[in-house]
């Protein structure tokens, strides 16, 4: 009889064939080019003639289109994918932020460069969604935890490359680089296979299909949904506010030296690879998705605390600190998991493709609302009251949450 152990060991390994491969790569390519603007933001507006004040405004907008263009994106791709297929949504997402990643290498001026990012937004929308829904319903409950976290880990290592490249390369290159990569993917992606679930589904003319304002119009499923947003919001204020504007925060907490931002996304963003493996891993082993996200969102109130209290550090030691908050805000494989598993077949694609893109979409709300609160509590005020926010609102949702480790996903919503 086998034990515990190599059980565990098999599910894992059941967790590596192609579909898993291809569908890590292509969130590989998403991240790389969702954290790309941030490390070319200054160069590249500088280029386009942008200076002063108007570098901090300017990139603002910018990132503000990008979400927006993400939020419109996570709907239409979240549709398409319980209307038409896991599958065609990876092959259109991927094909439209990859040319849209090149179009951003050519544009000439703020208003273009704008119009770039919204559909590299609308785009990079459809991705994770797509590649979580798919994963989770081809491998076994026992496994599909251990795919979903693959995908996410190698997924996010994207980010990390792109810190590498937007470093090393023009921001010109870096962009042409990362639609061209998109488009080798293409090439993969035709030996894909559908979704056995989603087919049953597909060939069911009774069954009502990616209905997004079904989540809306009952009251149960809408508060469900709401909660799988909540819990997403600490990972992206860590994100938008610490670490984007990392170089201001320095400034003020006294570190010894000139802190760079794109560093500081290249630190955290690995260290968020370690979190989504520790956080994955445990889940499986604990048998348990509510038991780790509660600990990941301790972990990232703990040292939210001790980023925006600390003084008189070295460059090394914040960037250290930045790793460290990279990890505690590694739960992002086991919330879109976690999403994707509480909606029925018919549903799953749109609330998996739409949630994270909703919480990513909150950054504008995020950003508004630090905006409003900094000129009355200053930088590390504001920080401390709109982080704290999205703990409270994170783990109150979470104590309302199904635990779906063990769920059979082969079903659908009436």
């Amino acid at each position: 009889m086998n034990s515990p152990k190599s059980r565990s060991w098999s599910h894992f390994k059941s967790a590596f064939n192609f579909t898993v491969l291809v569908a890590s790569l292509g969130y590989f390519v998403d991240m790389y080019d969702l954290v790309l603007f941030g490390i070319v933001r200054v160069e590249s507006l500088t280029a386009l003639g942008v200076s002063g004040d108007d570098l901090a405004t300017k990139g603002v907008f910018l990132l503000n289109m990008q979400m927006i263009g993400m939020l419109v994106g996570g709907i239409i791709w979240g549709i398409l994918g319980d209307k038409k297929g896991r599958i065609s949504v990876l092959f259109g997402s991927i094909a439209l932020y990859s040319i849209a990643n090149i179009a951003n290498a050519f544009v000439t001026d703020v208003p273009g460069y704008a119009l770039a990012r919204f559909f590299a937004g609308v785009g990079l929308a459809g991705e994770l969604g797509a590649a979580i829904t798919l994963v989770s319903e081809i491998l076994k409950k026992e496994s599909r935890g251990y795919g979903t976290t693959i995908v996410a880990s190698v997924g996010i290592m994207g980010s990390v490359a792109a810190g590498f490249i937007g470093g090393h390369f023009s921001w010109k290159m870096a962009y042409i680089f990362g639609g061209l990569l998109g488009l080798v993917l293409l090439v993969l992606r035709a030996k894909m296979l559908e979704s056995g679930m989603f087919k049953s589904v597909q060939s069911n003319l009774a069954i009502k299909r990616g209905d997004f304002l079904s989540l809306f119009t009952n009251r149960g499923r809408f508060l469900k949904y709401l909660r799988c947003i909540l819990i997403g919001l600490p990972t992206w204020f860590v994100v938008s506010i610490l670490i984007i504007l990392s170089p201001e925060f320095a400034v003020l907490l006294g570190v010894e030296g000139k802190v760079s931002a794109g560093n500081s996304i290249m630190y955290t963003y690995t260290g968020l690879v370690v979190g989504d493996l520790l956080s994955g891993f445990s889940s499986q082993l604990l048998k348990s998705r509510k038991r780790i996200i509660l600990i990941f969102l301790l972990l990232t109130s703990v040292f939210i605390g001790v980023y925006l209290s600390s003084s008189g550090l070295t460059v090394n030691t914040f960037y250290a600190l930045c790793f460290i908050l990279g990890i505690s805000i590694g739960y992002w494989a086991v919330f879109v998991t976690i999403a994707s598993e509480q909606f029925g077949t018919n549903l799953r694609a749109t609330v998996t493709t739409t949630v994270p893109n909703f919480v990513r979409g909150a950054v504008v709300l995020i950003t508004l609302s630090f905006t409003a609160l900094k000129s009355t509590f200053g930088l590390v005020g504001s920080a401390y009251i709109v982080g704290f926010t999205t703990i409270a609102l994170a783990l109150f949702a979470l104590y309302f949450m199904e635990e779906t480790y063990h769920k059979d996903l082969d079903y659908f919503e009436k």
